[in-house]
């Protein structure tokens, strides 16, 4: 079996608000996830960008090669291509290893495809040129099947256009948010039909699978399909079940 930890990205993006907690509370839910990384070895740990320069200390202190990952105009992706550029570059002055960029999906599906075209090629060559890895999350709940086919197609074009071959293995596309509200309760992650569409389209380009991945069951049937990250809240509830085997 695939050592999972190898390909975890272990997540808490929750606001004080969110989490219904005060923010010294949820800095301890952050101090938290650092500690069991150091710990468990995982890829990277995913946190909100106020996060990012304290966990670098952290990890740098123990010792650790942890990756430090941070979202960049979460979790709506409408912010205009400066923003988001400075939200990236003071997560890079920070020390962020991955920059995972909310893509403009509400743009997309209103057809304003350059403008989409030129957020993606101009904030993945500010991470490339900082070698850092940058993934597009594209949230899938919020897209038809044709359209997560497309946006998907469109992430890797503007990446062969404008990039390098050796730059490929460091842009991924991302599946979700996992913040999207869904009607009905409709899944708002990660689900083995919208990988699969990601999949198809993505190559050369890397897919994480992400929102709602919650067992060891799902983590390894998406890395059987061939995603190279997981990005899930549940690690430790997931590196609990690996033990039992």
């Amino acid at each position: 079996m695939k050592n999972v930890n190898d390909f975890l990205d272990a997540t808490y993006l929750k606001t004080p608000e969110q989490a219904n907690i005060s923010k010294l509370e949820n800095d301890a839910v952050v101090q938290e996830l650092l500690q069991n990384a150091v710990k468990n070895k995982y890829k990277c740990v995913m946190i909100r960008p106020e996060y990012v320069a304290t966990a670098k200390q952290y990890l740098v202190k123990n010792k650790s090669k942890i990756l430090v990952g941070t979202v960049i105009d979460f979790p709506e992706g409408t912010a205009n291509l400066q923003e988001k550029l400075s939200q990236a570059q003071l997560a890079i002055d920070n020390g962020a290893d991955d920059l995972d960029f909310v893509i403009d999906y509400q743009a997309f599906k209103n057809g304003e495809l350059a403008l989409v075209q030129n957020q993606v090629k101009e904030c993945t060559l500010l991470g490339l040129q900082h070698h850092k890895t940058v993934k597009w999350i594209i949230e899938t709940a919020a897209l038809s099947n044709k359209e997560i086919i497309q946006i998907t197609a469109l992430v890797k074009n503007v990446v062969i256009r404008n990039f390098k071959e050796t730059d490929y293995a460091n842009v991924f596309v991302k599946s979700s948010t996992g913040f999207y509200k869904t009607k009905d309760n409709q899944p708002n992650g990660a689900t083995p039909n919208a990988i699969t569409l990601m999949l198809e389209n993505a190559t050369p380009l890397s897919v994480k699978a992400s929102g709602g991945i919650k067992t060891l069951v799902e983590v390894l049937f998406y890395l059987e399909m061939g995603v190279k990250r997981i990005g899930t809240s549940a690690q430790n509830e997931i590196i609990a079940e690996t033990e039992l085997l």
